[in-house]
C-alpha cells in the first residue's frame, strides 16, 4: 500500500477510543474491498490492511462475544 493511495482517505476513530489517552484506533474503508487500520497516536508506524469481508467477520465476532469488555 503506497502512501499515495492513502492520501485523502477518510479515517474514523474507533467508538472505543476517547480523548483522555484511551486506545486510539482509526479505520478507513478503501474502495469497499479493504479496511485500513492504524494507531492514531502514531500513524507514521504504518497501516494494517484487511479484506473488507474479513474485517466485518472480525467485528461481528467481537460484538457477539459477551466476555469482551
Amino acid at each position: 500500500m503506497t502512501a499515495h493511495r492513502l492520501a485523502g482517505v477518510h479515517w474514523f476513530k474507533s467508538s472505543y477510543s476517547n480523548n483522555q489517552g484511551g486506545n486510539c484506533v482509526e479505520g478507513a474503508r478503501l474502495d469497499g474491498v479493504q479496511m485500513a487500520v492504524r494507531d492514531s497516536k502514531a500513524p507514521e508506524l504504518g497501516v494494517c490492511l484487511f479484506p473488507a469481508a474479513a474485517w466485518r467477520a472480525f467485528v461481528d465476532e467481537l460484538k457477539a462475544d459477551d466476555t469482551i469488555a
